[in-house]
């Protein structure tokens, strides 16, 4: 059992989330590269001194921010996994899940998933976070082959990508065939493509709306993977 928290404690983190959601709304207005620790501050209405002692600079406030979005998209990919049943159907919800979350929190996506903010060098702290909906994927793969319902194409990688391949497949997703792995990784990336272009108007007069052309690629990247339907 978790030991109750003191009156400081919480409201240290009473602070700690104004301030974050302030910053959100800072991000909706004028976009990361510009985002303002004394302008939250003011707005808040805390002297910037105050406001160090929670975050000591800018980069410290972009990585909260940076962790709680990876949390929440996270959160959203694992809750979709766990409700659908078969392999293909968790890919299926994993990817709209995906989506969905991206529509809602369009300058979250843009800050974990978009242009690289100036001068900011994500930490090592953030890896563990980002990996969450990259482990759901190749967790279905690995459930997938584990019950019989992956069908792995007979294809010789590159020396390179085999090793990055086995090295991925070691870490989260043993037992797994190379090739698998480096079509899920695939799957994967052009997961936040199709989304990306959605999210940022590239498919405007031509695949929109997008959601038909989005439930065509959800499939397709089904069958690249493997999944069988049944």
């Amino acid at each position: 059992m978790n030991a109750p928290r003191t009156a400081r404690e919480r409201a240290r983190a009473e602070i700690t989330r104004e301030i974050t959601d302030a910053a959100r709304r800072q991000l909706a207005e004028s976009g990361a590269p510009a985002l303002s620790l004394r302008a939250i501050a003011r707005e808040l209405g805390m002297v910037s001194s105050a406001l160090y002692r929670y975050f000591p600079s800018r980069d410290d406030l972009l990585t909260a921010l940076i962790i709680e979005a990876y949390d929440a998209i996270g959160a959203a990919v694992e809750k979709a996994a766990g409700a659908a049943q078969t392999p293909r159907a968790q890919w299926r919800e994993v990817s709209k899940a995906v989506r969905a979350w991206a529509i809602a929190h369009p300058h979250e996506y843009a800050l974990v998933y978009g242009s690289p903010v100036p001068g900011y060098q994500a930490p090592e702290a953030t890896v563990a976070h980002a990996a969450r909906v990259p482990i759901v994927a190749l967790g279905i793969v690995r459930q997938a082959w584990e019950n019989g319902t992956l069908d792995v194409t007979a294809e010789t990688l590159a020396p390179e990508l085999a090793a990055q391949s086995g090295g991925i497949a070691a870490q989260v997703a043993p037992g797994v065939p190379e090739v698998a792995v480096a079509r899920t990784v695939l799957a994967w990336t052009q997961l936040f493509g199709a989304v990306t272009f959605e999210l940022f108007g590239q498919l405007k007069n031509s695949m929109d709306p997008a959601e038909p052309f989005f439930d065509y690629y959800v499939e397709s990247m089904a069958d690249f993977i493997g999944l069988r339907t049944s």
